[in-house]
This record gives structure tokens, C-alpha cells and sequence, in this order.
């Protein structure tokens, strides 16, 4: 007993040490420029960020899904990105990142979205380049190459081989076609979006359109992808159309946004034709065409120093239709590998989101969210307040608070009531 109490206090204080490490590299270890040609046109930056994220929750009561209702988890990162621009024609990027995660108590089940960035393997990559240095029951330790890149700007366009972030929607919360990697509605830290093994290129048909080649590699053919796009844009509207197969799915997408008289409005429809039939059926009747669908607009009030309002609606057919039938699926392969890949961002099929913001002033940024499964009624609120401490130390809380039918004999009511309440506290820095 004495024993496993020494390792106990001797993985405490070597956790602790790395939490300070890492704190004091972001710190102490400023943005430093390597080298800079002004007669060839090149220079080399590095680039340091530190994080360190709490995250405490309380799940509801029942002991089939959370055995323990308290639990606490601890995401600590440290992230190194170089940043070199050659010369006119040719730039390139790499990001290292170090990241450290402590859990403790029962974590259960997260039935209303991930708040902390997913720790499983990133879709399309030919190799994760991610590896473990350390890692026990409560406790991991890995390290990753998230950016490893090389873009070319010949007079025509733009090339990118390597490692890189691709965005493709015009949602904000949600989106129907951002097929790489996307973000959860609830996860907060959305400041680095998970690389991918691409190869891109768009060829700028003038000065207002484009066409763009987007081919994603997986570690086999059928987790691979080819994408087409054009788009363009025409005063204040500008739009595209995605087409192409992605995985084993045929898809076809289109995206909008534009200024309506005061106010921004966006939109997004992806349809995919699948291999695998959809349990709950589809909006169009049958059971291989899905659709995923966000319509949003946001509007700043002169309130103040503007206060910004953002409305969201999503509908996706890779979603439940029923939240009781939420855990059967989970243990369906074809559905475990849409929802870890980011094919759905909502467990269940319809969501509602509305999100307040303002800048108290140049420091304090207040924002309000709420998010609703229209079906069941269930929701989750989530009140955020940001403090840019200095030029380089940033601190941000959100707090979840839940509501719906709470789960009962291990069976879930509802979508969100399941989901605990929880406070996320981050302090960031920045050289």
C-alpha cells in the first residue's frame, strides 16, 4: 500500500512538472524569426503556444453510464509551428505538438458532444505520425506532427502538398460539407483543426472564380478522397459547388453566403450517396441518399460595442432519430466510423443553435450559447467569458448546463440530457 502510494506522489509530481514545463516553454520561449532575406524574399518564423485546459463535470445519476458522477479532466498542450516563406513562389509550414491528458474519476458517457479536442486517430492520413511517450490508467502522454506542408503560387493558383487544414463550409457550429476533420458544435478550443494528407490545387479561372482540385489520402484507397470544387463570388454573394467521392460515398455539396441588408446569411446542402442503408431512412424517402443541411445567419446590433447574434439550424440523416436507439448504434461499426470521422457532428438528426457575443471592450469578450435538439427538447446552455490577460496570455471559462430527460436504468431519454454539467477553464499563450 505504502508502495503504490509512492508511485501515486511520484506520477503526481511528474505531472505537475510537465504542466509547469510546458507553461514556462510558451512562456519563456518567444516567437523567435530565425533567419530573414529581404534580397531573395525569404524568412523563417517559430512560433510558440502553451494550453492548459481543466475540464470538471458532473454527470447525471445513474450508475449503468457514469459509474462515478464526478469527473475531472486535464488536457495540457504545448504546440512548436514553423513557418517558412523561401521566396515569392514558395512558402512552407510544420507544427509539432506535445500534449499531455489526466482523467479522473468516471468520464461514462458523453452523450451530448466532445467539449475537448478528440484524442482518436485523425481520419485521412496515410500514417498518423502520432505516437505515445507515456500513458497509464488515467494518464497519456503523445506527441504529433500535425502540419507538414509545402505551397506553391505559380501566376495560375496555388498548390499544397503535405499535411495540412482544409475548411470547405461557411457554418459557424455546424457544417454539411466540411468532410475533414470538422469541429463539434461544443467544442470550445477551435483554434487548430486537425491536419490531413492532401494534395491541393486551384487554378483561378479570374479574378472572382476559381476551380480547385482536392485529393486526401487515407491508409487505404476506400479512406481516401477526390473532391472537385468551384466557386466564385459575384458583390456581395459568393458560393460553391463541391462534388466527388469521398470514402466510399459519392457527394455533392453546395454552399452560399451573403449580405442582406445589414445582416450575413449562409448555407449549406451536401448529399451522399452511401454503401451501407440508413437505418431511420432518409429526408428524400429512401435509404442510400443522406442529407446534411445548415442555414444560419448573424446580425451585430448597434448595441454598445456591437453585440452579435448568430442563429444556426442543422439536419443531418447520419444522425438518430430516436435518442433511445443512440447506445445500439454506437456499437454499429458503419456508424462508429461516421461519427469518429466527423461524418456526423450530432448524435441525433436535427439540431437548433443560437450564440450571443460581445466585446465588453478590447480585454473582455462575453459570449452565450444554446444548443437544442428540436425533436426531444433537450438542450445544453453555455455561457463563455474570455479575458486577453496581455498581448500573449489569454484566459477563457465556459460553463455547460444541461436540460431534457436525464437517463434512466442505462438507457438514454433524450439526445443532451445525458450530457453533465461542466465548467472548462483554459489559460493560453501565445509568442
Amino acid at each position: 500500500m505504502q508502495g503504490d502510494l509512492a508511485v501515486f506522489r511520484t506520477r503526481g509530481r511528474q505531472r505537475k512538472q510537465f504542466v509547469l514545463l510546458v507553461l514556462l516553454a510558451a512562456r519563456w520561449a518567444p516567437g523567435v524569426e530565425l533567419w530573414s532575406d529581404d534580397e531573395r524574399g525569404s524568412r523563417g518564423d517559430l512560433d510558440v503556444a502553451g494550453k492548459v485546459t481543466s475540464l470538471a463535470s458532473n454527470a447525471p445519476s445513474d450508475p449503468l453510464l457514469f459509474p462515478e458522477d464526478f469527473s475531472r479532466t486535464t488536457l495540457t498542450r504545448l504546440r512548436l509551428g514553423l513557418d517558412v516563406r523561401h521566396n515569392d513562389w514558395m512558402d512552407s509550414e510544420l507544427a509539432y505538438e506535445q500534449r499531455a491528458r489526466w482523467i479522473s474519476g468516471g468520464t461514462g458517457l458523453g452523450a451530448g458532444g466532445s467539449v475537448l479536442p478528440a484524442d482518436a486517430k485523425a481520419p485521412f492520413r496515410i500514417t498518423q505520425l502520432d505516437w505515445e511517450i507515456a500513458a497509464d490508467d488515467d494518464f497519456s502522454y503523445r506527441h504529433e506532427i500535425d502540419r507538414a506542408l509545402v505551397a506553391l503560387h505559380p501566376a495560375w493558383g496555388d498548390v499544397t502538398i503535405g499535411r495540412q487544414a482544409i475548411g470547405l463550409g461557411r457554418g459557424t457550429l455546424f457544417s454539411a460539407v466540411d468532410v475533414f476533420s470538422p469541429f463539434s458544435p461544443l467544442e470550445v478550443d477551435r483554434e487548430w483543426r486537425r491536419g490531413v494528407d492532401a494534395f491541393r490545387a486551384e487554378y483561378r479561372l479570374s479574378t472572382t472564380s476559381s476551380a480547385e482540385s482536392i485529393t486526401a489520402f487515407g491508409e487505404t484507397w476506400e479512406q481516401s478522397a477526390w473532391l472537385g470544387r468551384f466557386r466564385g463570388y459575384l458583390g456581395d454573394i459568393d458560393g460553391s459547388l463541391i462534388f466527388g467521392q469521398r470514402a466510399e460515398d459519392f457527394m455533392v455539396g453546395t454552399t452560399f453566403s451573403a449580405i442582406v441588408g445589414e445582416a450575413e446569411v449562409h448555407g449549406e446542402l451536401a448529399l451522399f450517396d452511401t454503401p451501407e442503408a440508413q437505418p431511420d431512412g432518409t429526408l428524400w424517402g429512401g435509404d442510400h441518399l443522406a442529407t446534411k443541411l445548415v442555414m444560419g445567419s448573424s446580425y451585430t446590433f448597434n448595441v454598445g460595442n456591437g453585440l452579435t447574434l448568430l442563429g444556426e439550424y442543422h439536419y443531418c440523416d447520419f444522425g438518430v432519430k430516436d435518442a433511445e436507439d443512440i447506445l445500439l448504434r454506437l456499437q454499429d461499426p458503419d456508424f462508429q466510423k461516421r461519427y469518429l470521422r466527423g461524418d456526423t457532428q450530432i448524435l441525433g438528426r436535427e439540431a437548433l443553435a443560437a450564440q450571443l457575443s460581445y466585446p465588453f471592450n478590447e480585454a473582455v469578450n462575453g459570449g452565450f450559447l444554446v444548443l437544442a435538439n428540436p425533436t426531444d427538447g433537450s438542450g445544453v446552455l453555455s455561457p463563455s467569458l474570455r479575458l486577453d490577460l496581455d498581448r500573449n496570455i489569454t484566459l477563457t471559462t465556459n460553463t455547460f448546463i444541461p436540460w431534457g430527460a436525464e437517463p434512466k436504468n442505462g438507457q438514454l431519454r433524450s439526445v443532451y440530457g445525458a450530457s453533465p454539467v461542466s465548467l472548462f477553464i483554459q489559460a493560453a499563450v501565445y509568442y
